[in-house]
């Protein structure tokens, strides 16, 4: 135990103080934001939720095996696997959301990891994922939720690409670099989760489950 944390903090302080203090007040505003959610509104954490929340991260899961395109560093285009944790986040909301969002993350870091170093694994894994749960902060709009919880994964991965993956943008500016090698594989997966989230069956079905959430979470 001893060993595993002196490796630990040796590699902690191979960072920078940028790096530290990015990670630092990313850690303090993704907390600060939980704490604010969960003073603002009761979340009753109900069997149905716990259920639906298993079958979100199964076929997620599922669906994260199925790459229609695989990116080199880590990343893939998929047929919308990021699709039911928004969903069930925009059913239930962001906190429910997020904690969802984190535990398929770690599956999705045992699955098929790509780790530089400890901070890189929470960021692109566990923290990533959790974005997704924000689709839940607009549960009237699930294109304006959806986006949110796109963009926040967006920016963990853009962080990341600049901090532990310059090494590979080669001539090109590592901010670029990262904006571009991220945008592409994300913005293809969510155009995916849209056009599915979009079709008529679909909406109907989220708008059902919507309502009866709503019921039962207000009883």
């Amino acid at each position: 135990m001893f060993l595993f944390l002196s490796d630990v903090f040796s590699k902690f302080a191979e960072l920078s103080p940028s790096t530290i203090a990015i990670i630092a007040a990313l850690a303090i505003t993704g907390i600060g934001g939980i704490l604010f959610l969960r003073k603002s509104k009761d979340v009753r954490i109900t069997t149905k939720m716990l259920v639906y929340a298993s079958m979100s991260i199964a076929l997620a899961f599922v669906l994260s095996y199925i790459r229609l395109f695989r990116m080199p560093q880590g990343g893939s285009v998929t047929p919308g696997s990021m699709l039911p944790i928004m969903l069930f986040s925009y059913i239930f909301g962001p906190i429910p959301g997020i904690i969802t969002g984190m535990a398929y993350g770690f599956l999705q870091y045992i699955q098929d990891a790509y780790m530089v170093h400890w901070a890189q694994l929470l960021f692109d894994y566990p923290i990533a994922f959790a974005m997704l749960g924000l689709a839940g902060l607009n549960r009237k709009n699930f294109i304006v939720g959806s986006s949110i919880a796109v963009f926040g994964r967006f920016v963990m991965h853009f962080l990341t690409g600049i901090l532990f993956f310059a090494e590979y943008a080669g001539d090109q500016h590592v901010v670029l670099y990262s904006l571009g090698y991220n945008g592409t594989y994300l913005v293809a997966e969510y155009v995916i989760c849209i056009v599915i989230a979009m079709l008529p069956p679909m909406k109907s079905m989220v708008n059902q489950l919507q309502k009866t959430a709503s019921i039962e979470m207000n009883r």
